[in-house]
């Protein structure tokens, strides 16, 4: 599983001729995707700018009233999506683009009112539509996979109250596990987590999923997310998994990055 992240905007499509050797190969790749950076770009147009919450532990977040969830998905399934199956399709791969929506394959339970800043302000936040990750079918995936189809899965999700934002990451991550995939690679625009953010010779070659407490310490913002996320995917059996930069050339074949391990093998790394 390749998940192309949304702050690689531009470059998503590096990785795909890396998505065609595979399947030429005779693997089974699915894709996942966000799209933060082009939904922000939908929002500008449409003078929507993207606001954010900051809860009251410090934590981040998109603001996903009805209208940034409208936003959201113009720019997820209608730039991103398209772009990343055409480019597939351009090199032969025959890839479907597909949503959480779609039948009713990931499904989410919406986050409660809780008390936040917005807009500089302390508020009771009551109509965001994110949620939490609440279930993944993956029989669709896997329909698709057998008949030689390449899945192309993003946000939203499901839920009684209508699509939610769920986080692409943790997405990905429940899809690794409920596919049983051997190999999870993460991309973003970084070259895996660093002990120093403004240094990329800093990088950390592997953080063990049996104490990752330090390493979730030095992570900011989204890359915290995207290690809670790797380290679920490796503990729950997925059996390698990778945060690596999807700015370079082939970055799914050679991507090295940021591995997660057991206490054993990082120890074995380190000595």
């Amino acid at each position: 599983m390749v998940k192309l992240g949304g702050a690689l905007d531009d470059e998503m499509t590096r990785a795909c001729a890396d998505v065609r050797t595979l399947v030429s190969g005779g693997a089974e790749v699915v894709v996942v995707h966000g799209g933060g950076a082009a939904a922000d770009r939908v929002g500008t147009e449409l003078g929507r700018p993207t606001r954010h919450l900051t809860s009251r532990d410090g934590r981040r977040s998109r603001y996903t009233d009805a209208a940034a969830l409208d936003t959201l998905m113009l720019g997820i399934l209608g730039r991103v999506k398209p772009t990343i199956v055409t480019a597939l399709a351009s090199l032969g791969v025959r890839a479907v683009g597909l949503s959480g929506l779609d039948g009713g394959m990931v499904t989410a339970t919406r986050n409660r009112a809780s008390r936040a800043i917005l807009d500089g302000m302390e508020v009771i936040v009551r109509d965001d539509l994110s949620g939490r990750l609440s279930d993944v079918d993956a029989s669709l995936p896997n329909t698709l996979l057998a008949a030689g189809f390449v899945p192309v899965i993003s946000p939203p999700a499901l839920s009684t109250d209508g699509p939610l934002n769920v986080d692409a990451d943790r997405l990905a991550a429940a899809l690794a596990v409920a596919l049983s995939a051997d190999t999870l690679v993460v991309l973003s625009n970084v070259p895996g987590l660093l002990r120093d953010r403004h240094d990329p010779a800093s990088l950390i070659t592997s953080v063990p999923v049996d104490a990752p407490e330090e390493y979730l310490a030095l992570a900011e913002g989204r890359m915290k997310v995207k290690l809670r996320a790797a380290v679920e995917a490796r503990r729950a059996g997925v059996g390698t998994v990778v945060l690596a930069d999807g700015r370079t050339d082939s970055p799914v074949l050679t991507a090295t990055g940021t591995r997660f391990v057991t206490r054993e093998e990082h120890h074995a790394r380190a000595s």
